[in-house]
């Protein structure tokens, strides 16, 4: 056997090893915007009517998914968006910092594997999609639009991944 053999063989198993050791899961993130907000809510507005209900109809589509982990910006918005689905599943909901690398990365290492809300911001969801995936993909969301619902399912960070774009 060549020695090219041999390192393909070598190669091969390393990776089916890891794989199966459970190093590469594949960590899947739910990324939401907050729902409608008060429009004349000062610096940290509450939730519209129409923004509980929609909070609402996110726990709904979750009832039957596992969730792992919730995170949430420190803004009442965003917060309310994700507290009945926080409820409903018995989570507490971790505040994080937007726009920043290093809480993404903590997510990944702290739920291998598992399933991660987030809830953030017309700027920083699409920001944290791009992260994930190692894309340009996702632009800001209109100031207007409330409905944007990614599920990405990350192997790699940045690398290997898998998006899928669905309205809430």
């Amino acid at each position: 056997m060549s020695i090219r053999s041999l390192l393909l063989i070598f190669t091969i198993v390393t990776a089916a090893s890891s794989f199966s050791s459970g190093q590469n899961q594949i960590t899947t993130f739910i990324l939401i915007r907050h729902a409608e907000k008060i429009l004349a809510g000062g610096d940290d507005p509450s939730l519209k009517p129409e923004g509980t209900a929609r909070a609402g109809r996110l726990a709904t589509m979750l009832e039957k998914s596992r969730i792992d982990a919730i995170y949430s910006t420190a803004f009442k918005r965003t917060r309310e968006t994700v507290t009945p689905l926080a409820t409903s599943k018995g989570l507490d909901i971790t505040v994080y910092e937007s726009l920043k690398e290093s809480p993404i990365d903590q997510m990944l290492k702290d739920h291998p594997g598992g399933t991660i809300v987030i809830c953030g911001h017309s700027n920083s969801i699409p920001w944290i999609a791009n992260l994930l995936t190692g894309s340009k993909t996702f632009n800001e969301f209109d100031e207007a639009d409330y409905s944007n619902f990614l599920v990405i399912d990350v192997l790699i960070k940045g690398k290997s991944s898998k998006a899928t774009w669905l309205r809430y």
